[in-house]
């Protein structure tokens, strides 16, 4: 996301509040056109190390991208978007984890979290 200039980006634990997934990656855009190359990007990275999206959802629209990989889903939203929907607020009790907003891709690459669930890798 951070390659893209996505801001304000999140990684929230959640894996002991849902089943739904056990991370979710929450960024924000100033465009519709924004949000699409953000999420195109998260695809095209995950694509070469072999994770493919269970499902993409928003991409018409481009205010809200969502991009499930199963345990983790990332969520790129246009600003307005993101406010309005406060999905921080919805899950208020899980770990958050701060990405800071002004790391470029090759600093912010030691923040990024590797998670391992059974055999598979996935870059959050």
């Amino acid at each position: 996301m951070l390659d893209k200039k996505a801001f304000d980006v999140q990684v929230l634990h959640v894996a002991p509040l849902t089943s739904i997934a056990d991370y979710l990656i929450i960024g924000s855009a100033e465009s519709d056109r924004q949000t699409r190359a953000i999420a195109d990007s998260v695809v095209e990275v995950l694509a070469c190390v072999g994770q493919r999206p269970l499902s993409l959802e928003g991409t018409t629209s481009g205010q809200w991208v969502l991009i499930d990989f199963g345990d983790v889903v990332a969520h790129v939203f246009r600003h307005d978007t993101r406010s309005h929907y406060a999905l921080e607020r919805l899950w208020s009790d899980a770990r958050s984890i701060s990405v800071p907003d002004n790391a470029s891709p090759s600093t912010a690459t030691p923040k990024r979290h590797m998670i391992q669930k059974t055999t598979s890798w996935k870059m959050v």
